[in-house]
């Protein structure tokens, strides 16, 4: 008898849930091992816009007499060696700027205001891909080129080779039209070509081999969609010492171009963040884990998919020391949870002691949504 109930939960999950049905039918067999659990079914912790570096004194004044919210910009993260050594961090989130030609942002309004001339940086100069967060106005960063953010990350992993897989969360970002009117440059516009240039900058600097890609899910005569959520994700014995890219923006002018002849993302580096039922959806941003949005994401990841959720925004957690918000993203399942205090002592400039940090000692600990029974967090990482 019980074993008739196991068949029959088996089959109703199967029709519900396909890759947890699996999940189920390899523990009936015999306990699943650590190496066969899949890079969706542990959760690590992210850190948000983390290459940011808050400016000089004169230029936060100048910040301060512009920008009504200058205030949201006081935070500095380490850099992201030492966020992965130190810290635990598992995640990282950059925003990108075009630079086709190079050197277009090497001389910001907030830097001729204070009195400063241009910024010296080589990596500025080259033609690639910027890293900051708004031109003209809050430039800081630990990282100025994507390239040079990637091989930061490469060399970490090659020194570090059985970590878990690393998500890098890639915001595409235009320069601001106020700024423009002001003097500051302007951005081109994201097209294919442009998107082309940025997945070949991605694979010349981590590696095609060391980067999981839509390709690498994706079945014969099935979308990449059907394909994760009939299939799953790869196991961490073939994911550990990788990274994979998923694109932080919903926006058509951004999504359209990089989709525009690739509707599976056949080819691409990057994962879209793509809404339940599209072709591409393997990747999808939820960022309020309270409310509705636990229920969501937890339905989300026991579907199949990678989730992306927010423990804290700036700075309301960190001047309350509220932990609510931080106990539903992890509670909710979603893989990659993003905050601006991965430490302790980050927040105590706002009145708090407020992290967000996992449950133990491991940068990644086994779901606690959708893992395997068998699953170590202790054992995530070689």
């Amino acid at each position: 008898m019980a074993l008739a109930a196991l068949s029959t939960a088996v089959a109703v999950l199967a029709a519900a849930h396909p890759a947890q049905a699996k999940t189920v039918q390899a523990e009936k067999g015999r306990p699943l091992k650590n190496g066969q659990v899949r890079l969706n079914q542990i959760q690590t912790i992210a850190t948000h816009n983390s290459y940011h570096r808050e400016l000089t004194d004169v230029e936060k004044a100048v910040q301060a007499k512009r920008d009504a919210n200058w205030w949201n910009l006081a935070y500095s993260h380490a850099s992201l060696p030492q966020q992965f050594s130190a810290q635990r961090v598992r995640s990282i989130e950059l925003d990108i700027f075009p630079d086709p030609q190079g050197g277009l942002y090497t001389k910001p309004i907030v830097r001729r205001e204070a009195g400063l001339g241009p910024i010296d940086d080589p990596d500025l100069r080259k033609p690639g891909f910027k890293v900051l967060h708004w031109a003209d106005h809050d430039y800081g960063t630990s990282c100025s080129s994507l390239s040079k953010c990637l091989r930061q990350a490469r060399a970490w992993s090659d020194a570090h080779k059985g970590h878990v897989p690393i998500p890098i969360l890639l915001e595409f970002k235009s320069t601001d039209p106020a700024m423009e009117k002001l003097g500051g440059p302007r951005s081109p516009r994201w097209d294919g070509p442009l998107m082309d240039r940025l997945d070949a900058e991605i694979r010349t600097a981590i590696g095609n081999d060391r980067i999981i890609k839509p390709d690498d899910l994706r079945r014969p005569g099935l979308t990449l969609e059907q394909s994760v959520l009939r299939h799953g994700w790869p196991t961490l014995a073939k994911s550990r010492g990788k990274f994979l890219f998923l694109m932080d923006n919903k926006a058509a002018d951004v999504q359209a171009p990089y989709l525009a002849g690739h509707p599976n993302l056949e080819g691409r580096v990057i994962f879209t963040d793509a809404a339940p039922g599209r072709p591409d959806a393997a990747f999808v941003e939820q960022n309020d884990p309270t409310g509705a949005g636990l229920q969501e994401i937890q339905d989300l990841v026991r579907r199949g998919y990678l989730v992306r959720t927010r423990s804290d925004v700036p700075f309301d957690q960190a001047r309350s020391g509220d932990t609510s918000r931080l106990k539903a993203a992890l509670a909710s399942g979603a893989q990659v949870v993003s905050t601006d205090f991965p430490v302790i002592g980050m927040a105590a400039r706002y009145g708090s002691d407020y992290v967000a940090q996992l449950p133990g000692d491991a940068p990644a600990r086994c779901n606690p949504v959708n893992a395997p029974r068998s699953c170590r967090s202790t054992r995530l990482e070689h």
